[in-house]
């Protein structure tokens, strides 16, 4: 599938919230999507197809050196074909940039499908909150950014040290 990830615009808002609208109950409303994306603190990415359709978006909310997943939403015709996984890669590469060293989520037990992507992607999960999501428990998890450096300046160190004890 072609497709285009590209930031999150004021003008993509409506064709988001129309789908919210049809395929979720509850979720935020217009204008906390448009706080959302006009917050210096927020990133929000989409993913579009060839016929420049959204099929789904992700965001992070970065405090300090730390982000928040806010969401992955992918349309119901769209799911189970990997673009979670797209959004989710593309909003952690976001993250590298910045230097944020851990990103947190949160997600309903009951989610199989969003836990599985989660944990393909070396999430940890690090606690759970009891009857969170009314009776189902939501699960907190956290993906350490610090770790592919500190395996990459091993790597590295070792490389020099072989290179040094050699001469």
């Amino acid at each position: 599938m072609d497709y285009t990830i590209a930031e999150m615009k004021i003008q993509d808002l409506q064709e988001i919230k129309n789908c919210l609208d049809t395929e979720y109950d509850n979720f935020w409303s217009y204008q906390t999507l448009e706080s959302e994306i006009n917050s210096e603190s927020s990133i929000y990415i989409i993913i579009k197809n060839n016929q420049n359709l959204i099929l789904g978006f992700t965001g992070i909310k970065v405090i300090l050196d730390e982000a928040e997943l806010m969401n992955i939403v992918v349309k119901k015709d769209f799911r189970n074909c990997g673009i979670g996984a797209i959004l989710l890669k593309n909003i952690i590469k976001k993250a590298r940039e910045l230097e944020i060293k851990k990103i947190y989520l949160e997600v309903n037990d009951t989610n199989l499908p969003a836990i599985n992507l989660y944990k393909k992607f070396n999430f940890k999960q690090i606690g759970i909150r009891k009857k969170y999501y009314g009776n189902n428990n939501g699960i907190l998890m956290n993906l350490s950014l610090e770790q592919k450096r500190t395996l990459i300046t091993l790597a590295l160190f070792r490389t020099i040290q072989s290179n040094f004890k050699s001469q």
